[in-house]
């Protein structure tokens, strides 16, 4: 059902509970990449509750070069089939894999917050035959990483014994970025990289809503490393960088921290 270079999508809307032909986690995980390199892509919706595997979803979602929603709302299914059909079904590029290698006379010690499932070994970034992730047509992705300069009291860690000096006459470079990726249906990746400069400049409304919901992620899971910043300047940060807004996304996200932040939510 395609042409040379095209690539279908199957979507699977399910309940979660893989109980007929093949039900093993790792065969199918196995299957739907072997559909992929042929050029059938899977995408999965989740709903229901009880029987929802969403860890299964995402990583059927990841082998088969497609993403992985949970259908809860009327709403969230106007969103993911309806406003975001063309980034979620649509590829414009594959196998995208970024690395980032920061300055050490600027940034002592990082961390990047999220991508646990889409972590790569260094080692893998230039072999087109480790699988990564993919990026939608009109869609963006964020990257969020914690930094901290040196001879900060904010730093984690001691002086290593033997490190190297720290790089100088790097022209205010904080770090450098290296992107991979592959035009859908091709086999070779193209290699863009760019320094990535301190600015004065503000960040913007979505920089920093994504950084009020990492900030949720962090207060959710633990918050090993938000000292004091909580839920009230998660909702304030949210509030702020809102924006247009034009159909109620991100009033929803700043709902959903306030139930989080209530007794109940806790």
């Amino acid at each position: 059902m395609k042409s040379e270079g095209e690539v279908s999508r199957v979507i699977l809307a399910t309940y979660g509970d893989f109980n007929l032909g093949i039900a093993d986690p790792e065969a199918l995980k196995t299957y739907i990449a072997a559909q992929r390199e042929s050029g059938t892509y899977l995408s999965v919706l989740g709903f229901g509750r009880g029987n929802l595997d969403d860890a299964v979803m995402q990583a059927l979602a990841q082998n088969g070069n497609g993403t992985a929603a949970y259908i809860d709302t009327l709403n969230e299914a106007r969103k993911v089939l309806v406003d975001q059909l063309v980034g979620t079904f649509y590829p414009i590029a594959n196998n995208v894999k970024i690395q980032v290698e920061w300055n050490p006379a600027e940034v002592a010690e990082y961390r990047l917050i999220g991508y646990e499932t889409r972590a790569l070994a260094r080692e893998d970034f230039n072999n087109d035959r480790v699988d990564a992730g993919d990026i939608g047509a009109g869609t963006a992705v964020t990257a969020i990483y914690a930094i901290t300069a040196p001879g900060s009291a904010a730093l984690l860690n001691d002086p290593l014994r033997y490190q190297t000096e720290p790089a100088t006459g790097a022209g205010g470079e904080l770090g450098y970025l290296r992107i991979r990726d592959m035009a859908p249906g091709q086999g070779i990746s193209r290699l863009q990289e760019t320094a990535i400069l301190a600015g004065d400049a503000e960040p913007s409304d979505d920089a920093r809503f994504a950084v009020a919901i990492a900030g949720l992620g962090q207060l959710l899971s633990g918050a090993r490393y938000t000292a004091d910043w909580g839920w009230d300047q998660a909702i304030e940060m949210a509030l702020a960088a809102r924006g247009a807004d034009e159909f109620g996304y991100r009033i929803e996200a700043v709902n959903l921290m306030r139930m989080a932040q209530s007794p109940a939510g806790k």
